[in-house]
């Protein structure tokens, strides 16, 4: 039975809490948030308002990390250094300089996993569609299309100021709202060649994060490929992922995957088990993944997301925030990753 531990009981944490709790091998034994409100969230498990005291304190197999972004590097050490498995939502850190540190430190703790929570890498559409590129029937990928158009209030922002500053979130409707979608725009497309990108302000809520992206994304492969993402739209409408291949076009959208027939009707190909209740558009995902991470534990096999599998798409944020800044074609091999500031956007 694995001892597992959650570290921040904040919006996503019941997710996690849910496939912890559901999970036949593990057992919950203590979680910690600073806010000793949070106390009541979890009966019958220890509670601590500071982590370092429960990695000292707990025998631990697993830490799921729910943090702020700005935290999800000195916590993962943490945890790492004191030889426990870290199961880390996402982003993996908060830019790619910070993000190559955890890649380090993994590759310098090879008995200790970091799985990245890119759950959607395991939603049915994803997997047929990862099938069907491969199987190479309709050809090669020419073109990717991704498109995030999603809604935040200023209420959103000002309940955690945190998502608003660039030190401690990183960037704004990217790495908070859309970085699933960049991920699999990569994970679909291969390596990527250069981006040219621009972040824009189109909310008038006085914070420092970008509300809206836009990048042209070339492939090394010669595929181009085209991303939107926005928090200014009415509602958290479907996210749209589209592959267009040499010999036929397919989408996920509203959770199917579909094709064109001979008459350009659509034909659906699979369907995504869907998530109940308001946060459906996170995905049914979260508690496939940790079970499968937690397999990876007990059996010492390696068929996790691991932390060098999550950076590209903390590149190709990089990359988009600092074309806009430069208004220039950025190689992703070229990033300077110390240029973090959205400039006079």
């Amino acid at each position: 039975m694995l001892k597992i531990a959650v570290i921040g009981l904040g919006d996503i944490s019941g997710i996690h809490l849910s496939a912890i709790q559901a999970n036949p091998k593990a057992e919950l034994v203590a979680v910690s948030d600073i806010d000793e409100t949070r106390r009541e969230i979890v009966q019958g498990v220890n509670f601590y308002t500071d982590y370092q005291e429960m990695l000292e304190q707990e025998s631990l197999d697993c830490v799921h990390i729910c943090l702020p972004h700005y935290l999800h590097y000195p916590v993962t050490k943490a945890c790492v250094e004191k030889g426990i498995h870290v199961f880390q939502e996402k982003p993996l850190a908060l830019n790619t300089e910070e993000g190559l540190k955890l890649v380090r430190l993994e590759e310098a703790n090879q008995k200790v996993k970091i799985g990245v929570c890119f759950q959607n890498r395991l939603n049915e559409t994803v997997e047929k569609l990862q099938q069907i590129i491969h199987s190479n029937e309709y050809g090669q990928i020419v073109g990717i299309k991704g498109i995030v158009t999603w809604a935040r209030p200023k209420s959103y922002y000002d309940k955690k100021p945190w998502r608003g500053k660039l030190d401690l979130a990183g960037g704004g409707v990217m790495i908070n709202q859309s970085i699933h979608t960049l991920d699999l725009m990569q994970l679909f497309g291969g390596e990527v060649a250069t981006i040219r990108g621009s972040v824009d302000q189109l909310l008038d809520y006085g914070i420092e994060t970008e509300d809206t992206a836009t990048a042209k994304i070339v492939f090394e492969n010669g595929a181009n490929g085209f991303f939107f993402a926005t928090n200014a739209n009415g509602n958290n409408s479907s996210v749209e992922l589209q592959i267009i291949f040499e010999n036929q076009k397919l989408t996920i959208k509203d959770n199917r995957l579909t094709r064109l027939d001979e008459n350009g009707k659509k034909v659906m190909i699979e369907e995504d088990t869907k998530l109940d209740g308001s946060k459906f558009y996170y995905g049914a995902s979260h508690k496939k993944l940790i079970d499968t991470f937690y397999t990876c534990i007990i059996a010492n096999s390696q068929d996790y997301i691991h932390a060098k599998d999550a950076l590209p798409s903390l590149q190709m944020i990089d990359a988009i925030i600092q074309s806009s800044n430069e208004k220039r074609e950025i190689r992703i091999d070229d990033i300077l990753i110390s240029n973090r500031s959205l400039g006079d956007m």
